[in-house]
């Protein structure tokens, strides 16, 4: 008999198996390595290829759970991202849209990634190949006390009150989002206050009982879950201290943004900013306020703080973008006037991932050690990313704490705390504890001092930001003092902008001798900074959108003798004139100890001058942590002064060896002073990519540009990326200036009248010198317009004695220019004895099903046995193989009954249905 139907695209893949997922961390078994394709090209288990026409999709399947987190989940194919999946209700089911996958050849080497670590199989993090449990962790020294110490409560006592405002409707999103916050005051401070508007992240949205959602609205019976009442304790000792504050609620874009382009971050900005309106026009009218609002002291919106959490972070920096630089209008789900000034952003374990920070809004970054979910620590670019954009002035601060985890900073998402279930996002298994992370470990925060230690931060932040108190200035710039209220958190800081001048930077101008110019993003491993293949991970060289990146690298040492200098030459000379310091950011390797280097500088006369001796010590560190993180040194420049060198015009850094042996990466090296000058934003242009979708179309070559839009004033230059089908991208340096034409991506499209994929054309834009950049991702998607082939199985051997193949020739009606493939799966037979796994190849077996060897089952009972077969791309047959095997034991006639099944595993109605019989050997 001969069964026609449609069929589903199919791949021959991998599934890697190693590290890093959106929720709980956790460990697998060691020496994981990527499991490889069926020799018939069958996907590896948990992928599957599926649907029809503009319904194709790659699916993935965890054998776990997944959390909803804050880090993005993304299927590759080796290092080329092929798009981000969109997750199932199940928590477990992941499908990327195959109509703009970017390849039209075969994918191969699927992995899902997040947060710059793989994902094993069961959505966890995967602790990679190495020493797992690292040496006995050791905290770094206790720091001095600051002259200041804003962890301790002010004079105030707080009212607390909320208000719920009609729903809003934000571009792209198709249910309304919720307008609901909490406020938190000073009772009887005078006059105006600076407001602080909390943001919080990414997380489940609703709840019942132990069971959670992603949902919006939330369903009947189920509540939502009130992440946006977590900041409560930082609200109230803000408010203590005579700020006024307001966190405000995101549930309905989280439940939606999950394959949103830029990850949510402009919904967040406009949600932020609707509520600023809010509060400036509540400013002017007080009367329409609602009550809590009513019962707060006047509100000075022209100090503004905004503290975002996880994405809520990149949603802060991106309101604070569109707050200065407005965004096009048909992206924006706010079109008012801006009422407010953004003084500052704090954001607490943040994902940025378009990677572009505002350069002239002064921020404090908050690292968590131990973070389970953003386990790059990507928010680090908040700080680097901003280097030479604008003039300067704008302090960025990175506060690294040692052994917080990225959840416990809300007390709603804290286990014991929350209304609505709630875990720690690093993962801990008993069995392999980590010895920086694990619960009990020296190194290791409680859920209660990790929050104390988050609310002096973002406290210390206010008091400078907003009151501009320079003496909070040295908490968060690298000076090295600490927050006693803090205790006993370690919590350690380096910085760029403020007083700052001059910058020896490891960009494409400088000179190297004795060490290694190298780059943050790169397949080479000679080039790349940090071996990707090696355990451990760097918050400075955290993942973007390409495989290759120019321009954000460090200066690599590695010596094994001491005295053997290594020099750096700007491409021009450098001014330290005024700084009383050299302020130098060092990478060394986590858990090392006692790295000396000598510094010296040389001015443009060839006068050199030792300024003197720094050590600087690894962070504790394991394979499942971002530990490769800088700690800023600083040598006094008294000597050069005294030695005459003309300060104006450095033109070398020298760094020589004094230990034996060592590692060393520096980012950058800065002249510094005490103060924080006052900062004054730029008028500057700001790129917007767009996204065009286009018919392939039967014949002919087409033409189409990749929509930009410069706005703004002035000129600037930006990087853009136009992203290869193997993963690397093609850069160019552009200068833009508003209305202009500057970035101009042509892309040619080929009609035929043959099957394929579709194809997604992607090009990414990054902010160099003197430009902002809003939606940093966009291109041309393609859509396929030709109908899948359809097919027909015909019997080659469905009746075999044991030991021989039952076998079936699957024959396309038309070849495609993609492979394709249809899925079976086994149901017990009409009647008869029905094969088992006992009488099929266990190598088969194992390649199908995850199953125990050994197991004696009918093949309709093995829940997870999957039978594919495949034409390769141009060809127009394929064959569907059982392999038996030749045992010693007496058997009836036995059969299989076989049905063609959809992505969910159902038989389709009127699908094709084989049958094959197997004799027992005479």
């Amino acid at each position: 008999m001969t069964y026609t139907r449609y069929i589903g695209v199919i791949a021959a893949a991998v599934l890697a198996v190693t590290a890093g997922a959106p929720g709980p961390a956790q460990a697998a078994e060691p020496g994981v390595r990527p499991v490889p394709a069926a020799a018939d090209g069958t996907l590896a288990p948990g992928w599957r290829l599926t649907g029809e026409g503009t319904d194709r999709e790659l699916v993935w399947r965890s054998t776990a759970p997944v959390p909803m987190g804050d880090a993005r989940v993304d299927f590759y194919a080796g290092d080329r991202l092929l798009g981000t999946p969109k997750p199932g209700k199940d928590g477990r089911t992941f499908r990327l849209d195959l109509q703009r996958q970017q390849s039209t050849g075969e994918l191969t080497d699927l992995q899902v990634r997040s947060g710059g670590r793989e994902v094993d199989a069961a959505g966890r993090t995967e602790t990679p190949v190495g020493n797992r449990a690292a040496l006995a962790a050791r905290l770094p020294a206790k720091l001095p006390a600051n002259s200041v110490d804003p962890g301790k409560p002010g004079a105030y006592t707080t009212t607390t009150g909320a208000y719920t405002l009609d729903p809003v409707r934000l571009p792209g999103y198709p249910q309304p989002v919720e307008m609901q916050a909490v406020v938190v005051a000073p009772e009887n401070a005078p006059g105006k206050r600076p407001l602080a508007l909390f943001l919080h992240g990414r997380h489940v949205t609703c709840y019942q009982g132990d069971d959670t959602s992603d949902q919006w609205p939330c369903p009947e019976g189920s509540a939502p879950v009130p992440s946006y009442r977590g900041y409560l304790q930082d609200q109230r000792l803000l408010a203590s201290q005579g700020y006024v504050t307001v966190s405000i609620s995101a549930n309905g874009i989280n439940a939606q943004d999950g394959t949103v382009e830029d990850g949510g971050a402009q919904a967040r900005s406009s949600l932020i900013r609707r509520h600023l309106a809010d509060w400036a026009d509540w400013a002017a009218d007080p009367a329409t306020a609602p009550e809590a609002v009513r019962e707060a002291p006047a509100a000075d919106l022209d100090r503004v703080l905004l503290v975002g959490h996880s994405r809520g972070g990149e949603g802060v920096n991106r309101a604070a973008l569109d707050s200065l630089y407005p965004p096009p209008a048909d992206q924006d789900g706010y079109h008012g006037p801006v009422g407010w000034h953004i003084r500052g952003t704090v954001l607490i374990g943040p994902t940025l991932f378009g990677q572009n920070p505002v350069a002239d809004v002064p921020s404090a970054t908050i690292l968590p050690g131990c973070d389970g979910d953003v386990l790059d620590l990507q928010g680090e670019v908040y700080v680097d990313g901003t280097r030479g954009v604008s003039d300067g002035a704008a302090l960025h601060s990175a506060v690294y704490m040692v052994g917080a985890d990225h959840n416990f900073f809300n007390t709603e998402w804290t286990p014991g705390q929350a209304e609505a279930p709630a875990w720690d996002d690093f993962y801990d298994d008993p069995e392999r504890p980590d010895a920086v992370c694990s619960p009990g470990t020296a190194t290791r925060l409680t859920a209660d001092q990790q929050h104390r230690a988050g609310s002096t931060y973002i406290a210390a932040a206010a008091r400078l930001f907003l009151a501009g108190d320079d003496n909070a200035r040295p908490l968060l710039d690298g000076s090295g003092t600490r927050a006693p209220s803090a205790d006993p958190a370690r919590v350690l800081t380096h910085a760029v902008g403020a007083a700052r001048a001059g910058g020896f930077l490891p960009d494409d101008g400088i000179g190297v001798v004795g060490a290694r110019l190298c780059s943050a993003i790169d397949p080479d491993r000679d080039t790349v900074c940090l071996d990707p293949a090696k355990p451990g991970l760097s918050p400075h060289f955290a993942t973007w959108e390409t495989a290759n990146e120019v321009g954000r690298g460090a200066v690599a040492l590695d010596w094994t003798a001491p005295g053997s200098p290594a020099a750096m030459t700007p491409a021009a000379p450098v001014s330290l004139d005024g700084a009383e310091e050299l302020a130098l950011r060092m990478i060394v390797p986590p858990n090392s100890t006692g790295t000396r280097l000598d510094v010296a500088v040389t001015d443009a006369a060839g006068q050199r001058a030792p300024l003197g001796e720094v050590t600087v010590d690894g962070l504790p560190g394991s394979a499942r942590t971002a530990s490769y993180w800088a700690r800023e040194l600083r040598v006094p420049l008294s000597a050069a002064t005294a030695a005459g060198l003309d300060l104006r015009h450095i033109t070398s850094l020298e760094l020589t060896p004094r230990s034996d042996t060592g590692k060393v990466w520096l980012m950058d090296a800065w002249g510094w002073r005490a103060g924080t000058p006052a900062v004054r934003e730029a008028a500057l242009p700001r790129v917007d990519l767009g996204r065009t979708t286009v018919q392939e179309g039967d014949s002919g070559v087409r033409t189409y540009r990749v929509p930009v839009q410069v706005t703004g004033a002035g000129t600037g230059q930006v990087r853009v990326y136009v992203v290869q089908r193997n993963g690397t991208a093609v850069e160019q340096l552009v200068t833009v200036r508003p209305g202009g034409q500057d970035i101009d991506v042509p892309v040619e499209v080929t009609g035929n009248t043959r099957y394929s994929y579709g194809a997604e054309h992607n090009v990414v834009v990054k902010a160099v010198r003197g430009a902002v950049v809003g939606a940093h991702r966009g291109g041309i998607s393609v859509e396929d317009d030709d109908p899948m082939p359809t097919f027909t199985v015909t019997p080659v051997a469905d009746r075999v004695t044991e030991g021989q193949p039952l076998t079936w020739r699957l024959t396309l009606s038309e070849a495609a220019d993609v492979g394709l493939g249809v899925t079976f799966a086994t149901r017990p037979p009409a009647d008869g004895a029905e094969l088992s796994t006992r009488d099929v190849d266990p190598g088969w077996l194992a390649s199908h099903a995850d199953v125990e060897p050994g197991t004696d089952l009918p093949l309709s009972r093995v829940a997870s046995l999957s039978l594919w077969t495949n034409v390769r791309q141009g060809g127009l047959t394929g064959e569907l193989s059982l392999p038996t095997v030749t045992d010693e034991v007496a058997e009836p006639e036995e059969s299989v009954r076989i049905l063609f099944v959809d992505d969910s595993g159902e038989p389709q109605d009127g699908g094709a249905e084989l049958t094959g019989t197997v004799l027992d050997a005479p």
